[in-house]
């Protein structure tokens, strides 16, 4: 046991540096973008961002998933999935390669959308390529090089994107960043990974898989639909300005939702998987992984939301300002959509991918409802705040349905969450005041930047310390233990 938990650690150490590394680097590329790019532009981008997440669901066909669940999967299986998961790639390129003219119909008639399209979707056939790859070392528990290839591969493709930005190539800056960010990123794991497909393709392998995969597949599909309804709605009812403005909001939100669920799935999952035939055991992990998420979830979240409007005007003084209220709503269901990923992934481990489908169809039908409801206020934050709705709805149901797969109460899953509720309102507080109180004594003809700058780090240190300072108080371990995690010393 302590040769697993040394394993743990070393896995949840080094899928932090990779989240911190890399949404790190991604933000100074972003936000260096959005200051030379125009909301329009952005909107070309993300209109093709919704195809784009279709086709990666296809590429993997949930198989990558399976294999991690897989105990002791073999060369056979892995060569199996990878010359699959190729052909399926291959396929769907060329299908959306000759749809290219049709989806710039559907937003406007944007001709600049249909080469763009032909370059953009040619990162899901390269990602493809090295999903084997990653799955082989998260299930070795072995990620180093996994955060190497994405910290290499932003700062290549960053400087790229940002030249051919200040270049004027304009939205094809960020066309071209995501492509040479997907080959970086597969060539590194191609000469490090250590493994090869073998020219073997197993139906046996692939049928042994299929069960966990065709479950995971449709709840991808799912899951993606919700992800991008809104984008599809926004971009086609609203037009391409207002579609950039909603990407903003939700990149930069889910910086933070997207790191903690891959930190938590690529550190956790393979844990659980290994003690999935002992009940007790598994709904221990399950209890305080929930701790855990908590711990680092809710501060995150509650801050951004409390500093959003110095932190928009620090990095893009007023040229976002429309993005603000949508990234403070986005953070509050970032923290739903956590806690759905975490409950999702304790029920894969168990085996129950059939339970992640009915989910994910009601969140859907949740999701489509909220915007049939909110759609008539003609804004897109009336939108937004349906969406967090529905997500609320959605992880109550969960919640349910992950007490009944474990075995125990609503009450169980839920408690572990109770104690952080305290700090973290502390937190917002003394970050919300400190706010005030700087916004009326600071001169106003210093500039926006300089203002929003000495505010929002006066914020989030006050409001970090405000947080610790009551944990301390409450006397919550998890403080000493992330500690010891991040030093490998647990």
């Amino acid at each position: 046991m302590s040769d697993l938990k040394q394993s743990t650690a070393r896995t949840l150490k080094w899928n932090t540096i990779d989240r911190l590394s890399t949404q790190v680097l991604y933000a100074v590329v972003g936000v260096i973008l959005a200051n030379i790019l125009s909301k329009e532009e952005f909107g070309l981008v993300g209109a093709l961002a919704i195809f784009q997440a279709f086709a990666i669901i296809f590429v993997d066909s949930g198989f990558g998933a399976a294999l991690l669940r897989e105990k002791q999967p073999d060369q056979r299986d892995y060569s199996t999935v990878f010359w699959f998961n190729l052909a399926v790639s291959v396929a769907i390129y060329i299908i959306l390669y000759l749809s290219a003219p049709w989806i710039a119909s559907l937003f406007g008639d944007n001709e600049a959308l249909i080469p763009m399209s032909k370059v953009m979707f040619l990162t899901f056939v390269i990602n493809g390529l090295a999903i084997v790859q990653t799955n082989r070392m998260m299930k070795s528990m072995e990620v180093k090089m996994i955060a190497v290839s994405n910290t290499v591969a932003i700062i290549i493709s960053g400087i790229a994107g940002v030249w051919m930005a200040f270049a004027g190539y304009g939205a094809w800056a960020m066309v071209w960043y995501s492509v040479i960010m997907a080959a970086v990123k597969t060539l590194i794991l191609w000469c490090t990974g250590g493994w090869w497909p073998s020219m073997t393709f197993s139906r046996e392998s692939l049928r042994k898989i299929r069960r966990v995969g065709v479950s995971v597949l449709t709840t991808s599909m799912l899951n993606t639909i919700s992800q991008n309804v809104y984008n599809f709605v926004i971009g086609v009812w609203y037009g391409l300005a207002s579609l950039g403005v909603y990407t903003q909001a939700d990149k930069y939100s889910k910086m933070c939702t997207a790191s903690i669920s891959q930190i938590l799935t690529a550190s956790f999952v393979p844990l659980l998987s290994g003690v999935q035939d002992s009940a007790e055991a598994f709904k221990r992990y399950c209890i305080k992984t929930g701790r855990f998420t908590a711990f680092i979830l809710l501060p995150a979240m509650i801050l951004l939301t409390a500093t959003a409007p110095n932190l928009f005007h620090l990095l893009f003084a007023d040229k976002w300002d429309d993005a603000i209220i949508l990234f403070q709503i986005l953070c509050l269901r970032g923290i739903f959509v956590v806690l759905i990923s975490l409950y999702s992934n304790f029920l894969l481990s168990l085996g129950k991918a059939r339970h992640l489908v009915v989910s994910e169809s009601v969140k859907d039908i949740l999701l489509f409802a909220a915007i049939a409801a909110t759609i008539w206020w003609h804004t897109v934050p009336a939108l937004v705040w349906g969406l967090l709705a529905a997500t609320l709805i959605t992880w109550l149901i969960l919640l349910f349905v992950t007490a009944h797969g474990l075995h125990c109460s609503v009450t169980e899953l839920v408690k572990p969450y109770m104690p952080f509720i305290l700090p973290a309102t502390a937190m917002a507080l003394t970050a919300i005041i400190v706010g005030y109180g700087l916004h009326l004594i600071l001169p106003e003809n210093v500039s926006l930047h300089i203002n929003a700058t000495a505010i929002f780090a006066t914020q989030a240190l006050c409001g970090i310390a405000a947080y610790i300072f009551t944990s301390r108080l409450l006397g919550l371990p998890e403080l000493d233990e992330t500690l010891s995690y991040i030093k490998n010393r647990k």
